[in-house]
């Protein structure tokens, strides 16, 4: 079995970045894009930061999560998504693993909504959602050890720190 290490945040943290160059350190590995699940809904779909969505989100989360159990049967596999504190038990427990690593990136929301702003080829521009998010995961009980604020670091960089973090059991969960 392979390792799962959760790469999470709010848009524009860099989680996508991050989590390729995560995966491009890790031998074999494979990224699982959360994202993509949720661009499955078609009708009748709530945007996911909305209260009302608190259903279809546990459903479309629950979904991915067996996806990057599978896989983790053949590689270690980085999810990258926006998987808040408050799924990530449910998370684990559809991947059929006693465990995983989970990090939030979380750099200040002037980074996340300039970030957000700025992006090209990416489907999701709310500012505003953006704002609302990073202050759930800024609000979430959060163990300090999950969390990586050092938004001055390249991607790289934080993808070796959460590699030697991994290895060294730091972000286990739980």
């Amino acid at each position: 079995m392979g390792e799962v290490i959760v790469v999470s945040g709010p848009p524009g943290a860099g989680k996508s970045t991050v989590a390729e160059e995560l995966a491009a350190i890790i031998d074999p590995s494979a990224v699982v894009a959360g994202d993509d699940f949720f661009g499955f809904l078609r009708n009748g779909a709530v945007d996911p930061w909305l209260p009302e969505a608190q259903e279809q989100n546990a459903t479309v989360l629950a979904a991915a999560a067996v996806a990057t159990g599978q896989m983790a049967r053949h590689c270690d596999v980085v999810y990258d998504g926006v998987l808040g504190p408050w799924f990530l038990e449910s998370f684990r427990t559809a991947t059929g693993l006693q465990q995983l690593h989970y990090a939030v990136l979380l750099p200040p929301m002037e980074v996340c909504l300039g970030r957000v702003h700025v992006r090209q080829g990416h489907a999701f521009t709310d500012r505003d959602a953006t704002a609302h998010m990073w202050r759930e995961f800024r609000r979430a009980p959060l163990d300090p050890r999950h969390v990586l604020t050092a938004h001055a670091l390249q991607p790289a960089q934080v993808a070796r720190a959460l590699s030697q973090q991994v290895t060294g059991g730091a972000i286990r969960y739980p």
